[in-house]
């Protein structure tokens, strides 16, 4: 992989100038392009103000895709996102009005602001990239990418995501606080104007499906597949939990350990690609015990302790 054209180069702009907006998450930008690559969505969960949205947006500039952005409400419907037939008296007919959901990258923003009855509208468009309004299907242009953002489930006002759209994303990812250098940068670098404001692309959206394809060729041993098998179904044995992660849960590891191999110049996957992501697979696919829940068990102790207990491959390179 050393043309200057390679698939690795191109991600490699791609976060370096997300970068420029979002200080000090180096390894959450490549996670993040990571799931881009692997053809999934993202959900990005945190405290407010530490730049969810940012990320979100930074990523949509630097790919040079068409953009749109949902601010999800209590009273949001299903049709403001994915459209409406409205009925045109001139032409005698209805017209699709499209929703935001027609974009290439669509940012959710605050998510679990809006009922169930919506989020459910965005199910069949990231499972299998189309809308069905009144019986008409309209299918998405490629690359798509829904990345959506949420406040801890604590925060009041807000309505918890059912499983079935939990399972849809394929990582579930956490920015966190920056640290004192990284906030002082943070501050600096806003001085004036906001380097969003001055973000440009550094890719299109020929370049996303070219990365999309490229990651498709990564090697996968077979110890490595099985490994990935192993940490899935030992969820739904751990103790703590009452739904174990499911099927789609290893497709997207599977994806997402080739997309993130690709990102680190790598045409083959070591368990330690596996072991970085399994966090963001598989904690938000996990129903825990209600016992669990009142000990203060967390769904990503499940998967350090499974981790832990897994026994972890020797690959061969091939």
């Amino acid at each position: 992989m050393q043309d200057a054209a390679s698939p690795t180069l191109v991600a490699r702009r791609i976060i370096e100038n997300v970068a420029n907006v979002i200080v000090g998450k180096t390894s959450v930008v490549e996670q993040a392009v990571a799931a881009l690559i692997a053809e999934g969505h993202l959900l990005v969960e945190d405290v407010p103000g530490v730049g969810k949205t940012m990320l979100a947006k930074s990523i949509a500039t630097s790919i040079g895709c068409t953009f749109k952005r949902i601010q999800f409400t209590p009273d949001l419907l299903p049709s403001d996102v994915t459209g409406i037939s409205i009925y045109n008296q001139q032409k005698g007919e209805f017209e699709f009005r499209e929703g935001p959901i027609m974009a290439q990258v669509v940012l959710a923003d605050e998510i679990n602001r809006a009922t169930p009855k919506t989020q459910s509208a965005l199910l069949e468009a990231m499972e299998e990239h189309q809308v069905t309004v009144d019986g008409v299907t309209h299918f998405l242009e490629s690359p798509f990418l829904v990345m959506a953002t949420q406040n801890p489930i604590e925060y009041e006002g807000t309505f918890p995501l059912p499983e079935a759209q939990l399972d849809r994303f394929l990582m579930r990812i956490s920015l966190g606080y920056p640290d004192f250098n990284e906030e002082m940068s943070i501050i600096e670098r806003q001085e004036q104007t906001h380097p969003i404001d001055s973000l440009g692309a550094v890719a299109g959206p020929d370049d996303i499906r070219h990365l999309q394809q490229a990651a498709k060729s990564v090697f996968v041993d077979q110890l490595v597949r099985q490994y990935v098998v192993s940490l899935t179904e030992a969820t739904r044995r751990h103790g703590e939990v009452t739904l174990g992660a499911s099927p789609r849960a290893s497709l997207g590891m599977f994806r997402a350990a080739r997309a993130l191999a690709l990102v680190q110049d790598r045409d083959y996957v070591i368990p330690d690609d596996v072991k970085s992501l399994a966090s963001s697979v598989m904690s938000h696919r996990l129903v825990l015990s209600p016992s669990a829940r009142m000990r203060g068990v967390q769904s990503t102790d499940v998967v350090a302790d499974l981790l832990r207990t897994v026994p972890v491959p020797g690959a061969a390179r091939r």
